[in-house]
């Protein structure tokens, strides 16, 4: 990867990893524009869905259409539950123009989601995949969400699985297959900003 030229970082990061923090202190770092709310919320505004709303349906693998009524008939968020088109290819499809979108125009750090598969044959691209132990992942999620670690750990399973389902759906991969990522960190023993410098350490050395 070449920093001279428009490129595009992803980051696939476990729940409760520090893999957040980490993409935007990079962004930070390389003076270019960070990507995570952003996607979720341009879905959100397009089917007026929320971010759990939306979440809950990538994690689906078959059909989610019932249960998803019955949730938001015990919501009050306005979402007409007569427009039943919603599906969730749609979401794919929309989420991989966005990502596409994104990195058009100029460089940029994208974490999360499925843009390691969409940016694969990008001339320019580097994919990273932040991982930690389940302990470490518990105990900063119970921190950061004041909850208990058991909590955490039911939260975390969940949202895995979620994640995993919609990668291998759409993609015919696993989030968690190294291959599909040049870079793989742990963070048990390392701090978000001694993860950026070897990720920084990284692109230099793939530079030459």
């Amino acid at each position: 990867m070449n920093l001279n030229n428009k490129f595009v970082i992803t980051i696939n990061r476990e729940l409760g990893s520090g893999g957040r923090t980490v993409g935007r202190k990079l962004a930070e770092k390389l003076g270019v524009e960070y990507y995570d709310k952003a996607v979720i919320k341009a879905l959100q505004e397009r089917y007026n869905l929320s971010a759990e709303d939306i979440e809950e349906i990538k994690g689906r693998k078959q059909s989610w259409l019932a249960e998803f009524v019955r949730m938001m008939t015990l919501s009050d968020s306005g979402y007409d539950l007569n427009q039943t088109g919603i599906e969730t290819e749609d979401v794919f499809r929309a989420e991989t123009n966005i990502l596409k979108a994104l990195a058009k125009d100029s460089s940029c750090v994208i974490a999360g989601r499925t843009a390691f598969y969409m940016y694969r044959d990008h001339p320019n691209h580097l994919n990273i995949f932040i991982q930690a132990s389940m302990l470490s992942r518990m105990a900063r999620v119970a921190r950061e969400q004041n909850m208990s670690k058991e909590q955490a750990r039911l939260v975390i399973e969940k949202v895995d699985q979620m994640r995993e389902n919609y990668v291998k759906e759409f993609t015919g991969t696993s989030r968690y297959d190294a291959r599909n990522y040049q870079l793989v960190l742990s963070m048990d023993e390392l701090s978000e900003d001694a993860a950026v410098d070897i990720i920084l350490a990284y692109i230099r050395g793939m530079a030459h």
